[in-house]
């Protein structure tokens, strides 16, 4: 099978799964019959006409919306202007130092060079389709072309999702999100796949499974539709690129000399160091995704650092229990665990809620990246599943519990009478995860056949650095 020949194939099913979301979305127009009724009286003065009533303007919420004459908010753009930056912070430099301080010296920069070559190859494919298929109107499954290159997206124009800041701020600002979530996949596989095979596989699932799962959620599509809470991106990002990462390294199989070999972490500062700047990257994350500088953002900020200290310490201390000592790898993974389990939640939750998800992620992301792990004996390198699938899925899980109106009255959960919320979250993590695992399979077993995915022993064995690079850390 050629790539040219799976390339056609792959546009043309797209093509008509917008035409049938296209197709299903649209209303047959009602039509209209005239009443007859007796002619006025001849002595009748005719009633003036009505004055034409004046179409509404900048309407985000209309249906369709009416953008005409919006006024953008400088406060609202200056604060989306500094999540942006925070976000992209996220994975330059923050996930490249925490990924590579957790491999061995002699993969380094081939990890770290995963994250920055993603980060420029997920730029250009959003520009040009990415953003137009998740975030413009198309079907339930499928944005349009209507912003195909970015065409149309002026100084002026705001998005429908965004009314008031600028559609390129906004545009920007969801692209940070499109980078990251390819990018985390990456610590899955780590050590052992072929550079050119990476490119491929992140540049078709970013098309073929992010911008999807994106429309779905948040660009206007079924999962949004049927009232699945995820303020930033529990479902969209983390279980995403969790689940993609299990389907990584099973396909890819294990390293060589896994559990003969030392592959304990050689620079747990960088990783240290790289949390932190995650950290302080995720409230551009978290409250950034209020789209606004207002009181969400600010809840959404508390809980962040509430859930993420919470669920840090929670880590620890299993470990300490278990295992006689805290570590450093440790705690900082404790915290990556509670930024992952509050993002669903962040605008949906009081401090309280955010405090019980942060416990729970802490001990159940443990479990999952060591028992979890080596219970059904699979080489999740970094815990890309361990941590962004289980944390992801727990705070999904949790924002159907503790969702309050008080706080959002886009949400509602358990807590609030709403127990359906929970069913709700079940069904919107089971779609992600299904969905998400067929189509990374084929695209691996597509890459794979083309290009082959996994580096050869002898260069796994002198490490990806040199082999693939032809550079060390000296």
């Amino acid at each position: 099978m050629s790539l040219k020949k799976f390339s056609r194939a792959g546009l043309v099913t797209l093509a008509l799964g917008v035409a049938l979301g296209l197709f299903l979305t649209v209303s047959p127009a009602g039509t209209s019959y005239a009443q007859t009724t007796a002619p006025a009286p001849a002595a009748a003065p005719a009633a003036a006409p009505a004055a034409p009533a004046a179409p509404p303007v900048c309407d985000a919420t209309a249906k369709p919306p009416v953008l005409k004459d919006c006024k953008t908010d400088s406060g609202d753009t200056a604060w989306m202007l500094t999540s942006m930056a925070l976000v992209l912070m996220m994975t330059i430099p923050g996930l490249a130092l925490f990924y590579g301080g957790m491999v061995r010296k002699k993969n380094v920069l081939a990890t770290v060079m995963q994250s920055f070559a993603i980060t420029c190859l997920v730029t250009v494919l959003w520009m040009v389709v990415g953003y137009s298929w998740a975030f413009t109107d198309g079907g339930p499954y499928l944005g349009g072309m209507s912003r195909f290159l970015l065409n149309g997206m002026g100084t002026n124009v705001v998005s429908p999702l965004a009314a008031t800041i600028p559609e390129s701020v906004y545009m920007c600002f969801q692209m940070t999100f499109a980078i990251i979530t390819p990018a985390l996949i990456a610590g899955a596989f780590a050590d052992r796949m072929k550079f050119s095979a990476m490119l491929w596989f992140m540049g078709l699932w970013s098309l073929f499974v992010y911008a999807p799962i994106a429309h779905w959620v948040w660009g206007g599509g079924w999962l949004g539709g049927l009232g699945v809470l995820d303020f930033a991106g529990g479902t969209v990002v983390h279980i995403n690129a969790g689940v993609a990462g299990l389907m990584c390294a099973l396909v890819l199989g294990k390293r060589k000399g896994l559990g003969t070999e030392n592959m304990a972490p050689h620079n747990l500062v960088l990783t240290m160091i790289g949390a932190s700047l995650l950290w302080v990257g995720w409230f551009g994350f978290n409250a950034g995704s209020a789209v606004a500088a207002n009181q969400t953002a600010g809840m959404a900020m508390a809980v962040t650092q509430i859930a993420t200290a919470a669920a840090a310490l929670a880590w620890m201390f299993a470990e300490w229990t278990l295992r006689g000592k805290p570590s450093v790898l440790g705690i900082c993974s404790g915290a990556v665990a509670g930024l992952v389990a509050i993002t669903p939640a962040s605008g949906f939750v009081a401090p309280t809620g955010a405090l019980v998800i942060g416990i729970a992620a802490g001990v159940v992301c443990y479990w999952g990246a060591t028992s979890l792990k080596h219970m059904f004996g699979y080489d999740d390198s970094l815990d890309a599943f361990g941590v962004h699938a289980v944390g992801g899925m727990v705070g999904a899980l949790l924002t159907g519990v503790f969702a309050e109106k008080a706080i959002n009255s886009a949400g509602s959960g358990l807590i609030d009478g709403n127990a359906g919320q929970v069913l709700i979250q079940i069904y919107g993590i089971l779609g992600t995860l299904i969905y998400d695992a067929v189509a990374t399979l084929i695209i691996l077993f597509i890459v794979k056949a083309v290009i082959g995915l996994r580096v050869s022993e002898e260069a796994e064995r002198e490490g990806l650095d040199v082999a693939l690079h032809g550079e060390a850390v000296q």
